[in-house]
């Protein structure tokens, strides 16, 4: 109750504040002037700040909107609608409308595994094989790890084929969406062959995108030691701070949740012909298909090598292009195997939309916040902060910019959109072929990512939640801390690497840190339990 009054007042005090500024903007001509300011970063703060305090997310991104089209429109009410409708929702709609066909059309195979009984089969194999907490995990790592084409693809389907183990293993859904979150953005970011990697050399300098990608990968220090972070985590066998309770309940109570609302999917009666393949065979011919489709969209047809189609890819229109003809084989594949009728499956495909609407709402309103602080020329920002920062800090300026990215990609919610901005001001700042720059490229892309991995507002967090059927806020509040922990690790290596700009010597040093890190982690935890 408190929390609701306490975001009354806020949006009380924003349209107090609101209104007598519209009445003076109305009768002058560009009296407030926000665009390229500390004033551009201002609605997505507003908005990760009520989300985490009220532990509420629609009316938290909604308020952000709301702020950012008054700022973007000199708080003239009219042109204050224009911006949030029109700049905003609409726009965000258009352009992520991809995703949302693809973020259905795998809400759609998901019941259909389900209804078939597929996952059921699934969920008897993992607990006759997978023996442990431990083995649960690590499997939804190694299933992480391996689907590094997308971080879209890879948060619904990891959460898809492993809560039914993850379950069993009494594994909270808070840790479950953390391991889906941890091996989505940080692996692609690492992973050549990924539209990450192909989003990456579009912002770089011509002809430079690829090879400096794979030239900074080493120096990735926040992804790579996530991956590191993840596995002495899960052997060292345990949590610390939000996590913990989440986990303790989950194991002692059989608790998956703790608090905040349930999120889960509408329960189903499975065929009791299920096997392993019905959940096995969609997931394999989803991939397959997806990859071909991204590979199709980016012109292999046309002459272009692997590398190059990837480069040149759209995933928001690849992946629904695949996944709508994976939908069909698994609509026809069940069918045939006598699992369902052709009723129940088309019964299933509204029910995989219903599914996916918490993660389209969240999706649409982050969106729409992103294309509020657009308007207000972040970027423009970011840019002469940088350029203020280059003079005399040479050797400093991996670490810098990786706390700019971070801040960046957390305010925003994008990865994309931080290193879109980033990018060509490292290259510029920078001598061509050095080793700072390659270093100063991977502080760029680490901190986009980290930033991202613990913002509120990010589509890959969202989706996370949505593929670990967890309340949204749990999952970013139990994540950050471990998110941290990292990112501090990293910005440590970044300072270092300044200085001793080879990759040979500063990674096993990274691991070792994150490493000791996390013994002495575990001595305070045992202290306090």
């Amino acid at each position: 109750m408190k929390r609701k009054n306490l975001l009354f007042t806020i949006m009380a005090a924003i349209m107090l504040f609101a209104c007598p500024m519209a009445a003076f903007a109305e009768g002058a001509e560009e009296t407030v002037k926000m665009a390229g300011t500390f004033w551009a970063l201002v609605p997505p703060v507003i908005a990760i700040a009520l989300a985490l305090i009220t532990k509420e997310v629609y009316s938290s991104l909604f308020v952000g909107i709301v702020v950012g089209g008054l700022f973007a429109s000199n708080f003239k009410p009219i042109a204050a609608v224009d911006n949030i409708v029109n700049e905003g929702i609409i726009a965000a709609v258009s352009g992520i409308a991809g995703i949302f066909v693809f973020l259905v059309v795998l809400g759609g195979i998901v019941a259909l595994v389900n209804k078939a009984g597929g996952s059921a089969a699934f969920g008897e194999w993992a607990k006759k094989n997978i023996k442990s907490r431990v083995g649960a995990m690590l499997a939804t790592f190694l299933l992480g790890v391996l689907i590094f084409i997308d971080d879209y693809f890879n948060c619904l389907t990891v959460g898809s084929v492993m809560r039914p183990v993850t379950d069993a293993h009494k594994i909270s859904r808070a840790k479950l969406s953390y391991l889906i979150d941890a091996t989505a953005a940080p692996i692609c970011m690492i992973a050549p062959i990924s539209s990450w990697a192909a989003a990456v050399s579009e912002f770089a300098p011509e002809g430079q995108g690829l090879a400096l990608f794979i030239k900074a990968i080493p120096y990735n220090f926040y992804s790579l030691l996530t991956l590191v972070f993840i596995i002495a985590l899960a052997l060292m066998k345990f949590d610390y701070g939000p996590m913990a309770l989440r986990e303790k309940n989950a194991i002692e109570n059989g608790d998956l949740y703790t608090c905040g609302d349930r999120v889960e999917s509408e329960q189903v009666i499975p065929s009791s012909k299920g096997k392993v393949i019905d959940l096995v065979l969609p997931i394999i011919v989803l991939i397959v298909i997806c990859v071909f489709a991204l590979v199709y969209v980016g012109g292999i047809l046309d002459g272009a090598n692997f590398i190059d189609a990837f480069s040149n890819t759209d995933a928001t229109v690849g992946l629904p292009w695949g996944g709508l003809i994976a939908l069909v084989f698994t609509i026809i594949y069940m069918v045939a195997r006598r699992v369902m009728t052709f009723k129940e499956a088309m019964d299933c495909v509204p029910k995989g939309f219903i599914a996916m609407v918490p993660a389209i709402t969240i999706l649409t309103m982050a969106t729409a916040l992103k294309n509020m602080t657009g308007l207000l020329g972040a970027d423009a920002y970011v840019a002469g902060l940088m350029d203020g920062a280059a003079a005399g800090l040479a050797n400093f300026l991996p670490a810098i910019i990786f706390l700019v990215a971070c801040f960046l990609a957390f305010s925003t919610g994008t990865s994309w959109g931080t290193f879109g901005i980033l990018i060509p001001i490292v290259v510029a700042i920078f001598p061509e072929g050095s080793e700072i720059l390659i270093i100063g490229m991977s502080a760029c892309l680490a901190g986009a990512v980290c930033g991202d991995h613990c913002s509120p507002i990010s589509d890959t967090t969202i989706m996370s939640s949505a593929g670990g059927e967890c309340n949204h806020i749990n999952h970013v509040s139990t994540q950050i801390p471990y998110a941290v922990s990292v990112a501090a690790i990293s910005f440590v290596m970044y300072v270092v690497a300044g200085f001793i700009q080879n990759w040979m010597i500063l990674l096993p040093v990274g691991i070792i840190l994150t490493v000791a890190f996390l013994f002495v982690m575990k001595m305070f935890a045992k202290k306090n339990a």
